[in-house]
């Protein structure tokens, strides 16, 4: 469970900033949004279940998801790089205070009820620092500490001496650590491949994260196709039809992203190709259904029904885990009723009993309500006149309370995070 994430110097944050999941103390007046929205990790906190994120176009939301999706792939993926590979990273770079520091990234989480903090520094070319930390009761103790070449480490790290004379400079030890099997690293990167982010559009990265999670799981073909019909989609039904080829893992393209290539990467070189297929009722002339015809998903159905589809396994494989998912532009291409009911798939204690989380940016301001979400559960990011994006919370505003009106408040402009649209009527002459 995901407990907090902080990124600076990284594209459009120039300063750190930091996400928390923390639920805040405030008495919020609803009993039933405390119930739902909100779970007891122990005595000293609780954790909400899921966290909006709104902003104006180019404001850095995507930057946030973004940054979450590169500590995820750099934790995953350093300890295959060579040690001429640089790392792709993007500093902040519209100030000469920030363009040749290093950018910062740390997380904080809950992992078999103890709390770790992992985070490091880079630049393109190098690993500055790395650091491990775990707080198994109430005082947080060192894992590991890295300051360029120079790493200490803790008895709980097997094999140490070794692995430190073969962490490169551009590798994370945690990575390699991993890589050897050192238990404890290995529990670390496990909890990373399991932390979920779908950023952008792509429909078919869509598509391949589908494909992924589908791929040998009837039970969650089952529980999407329950889904589908909740959702009226008019589909009665979907199902994977693959066929097995072979193909040359040296001939894939060295940016693909890691989602397809986990699909593709199969022992000698035999893979599965796979196409979903979506079942709709077909009618007779009285009105009585007679048949199920098939449709071939990419061709037939439409970018929002694709996308939901999409959504559907990933949504379903987290709740049932008790994890992380984090999404981009959640809204987009989805009926708000739509959008709505799957963040209340996470907001439940029924449907969520595991406690997964869900972390999204969106425009869809019928969300803003108190009715809905708690004020700590309302994010916004916003752009200084430096082109630095700040991401701050609705309840770090101390004159705000349930009697007010998100999203009115919004809107006009109470908040922030909202565009400054000049005169258009200006931009085309008499």
């Amino acid at each position: 469970m995901l407990i907090g994430f902080s990124v600076g110097n990284y594209r459009s944050f120039k300063d750190v900033v930091t996400l928390s999941m923390v639920a805040a103390e405030d008495a919020y007046g609803n009993d039933e949004l405390d119930k739902n929205n909100v779970f007891k990790v122990n005595q000293q906190f609780s954790l909400l279940k899921s966290a909006a994120i709104y902003g104006a176009n180019a404001s850095g939301k995507s930057n946030l998801i973004l940054a979450f999706n590169f500590m995820r792939r750099f934790v995953m993926n350093s300890a295959k790089l060579q040690i001429t590979d640089k790392i792709d990273v993007e500093p902040f770079r519209l100030s000469t205070e920030t363009v040749d520091k290093p950018s910062f990234f740390e997380i904080v989480f809950q992992l078999k009820n103890k709390t770790y903090r992992y985070g490091f520094e880079v630049t393109q070319k190098r690993v500055v620092s790395e650091w491990l930390f775990c707080t198994p009761r109430s005082r947080e103790t060192k894992i590991f500490n890295r300051q360029g070449d120079k790493i200490e480490y803790s008895k709980n790290i097997e094999q140490g001496n070794i692995l430190r004379g073969l962490t490169k400079k551009n590798t994370l030890f945690l990575s390699l650590a991993a890589q050897f099997n050192d238990s404890l690293t290995v529990e670390i990167v496990s909890w990373f491949s399991h932390l979920g982010v779908v950023s952008g559009l792509n429909v078919e990265l869509l598509k391949a994260i589908t494909l992924e999670h589908l791929s040998n799981r009837q039970d969650l073909i089952d529980g999407v196709n329950k889904l589908i019909k909740k959702l009226d989609l008019s589909i009665d039904n979907l199902n994977l039809e693959t066929e097995t080829g072979k193909i040359s893992l040296d001939s894939l393209p060295q940016d693909l992203p890691d989602v397809v290539r986990n699909i593709i990467s199969h022992s000698s070189g035999e893979i599965k190709s796979a196409t979903i297929k979506t079942y709709h009722p077909k009618y007779d002339s009285t009105g009585k259904m007679i048949e199920l015809e098939i449709f071939d998903m990419d061709n037939h159905e439409s970018d929002g029904t694709k996308k939901i589809l999409a959504l559907s396994a990933p949504i379903l494989d987290t709740l049932q885990r008790g994890e992380v998912l984090v999404i981009d532009e959640l809204d987009a291409r989805l009926h708000p009723l739509m959008t709505r009911s799957i963040i209340e798939l996470f907001n439940s204690q029924k449907t969520n009993p595991k406690n997964a989380q869900l972390i999204f940016t969106t425009h869809d301001i019928n969300l803003l309500s108190h009715k809905f979400l708690r004020r700590d559960q309302i994010w916004f990011t916003e752009k200084n006149h430096q082109g630095a994006t700040d991401l701050y919370s609705l309840v770090e505003f101390a004159d705000i309370n349930n009697n007010n009106t998100f999203e009115k408040d919004y809107i006009q402009g109470r908040y922030g995070a909202i565009p400054f649209i000049g005169d258009l009527s200006k931009i085309i002459g008499n």
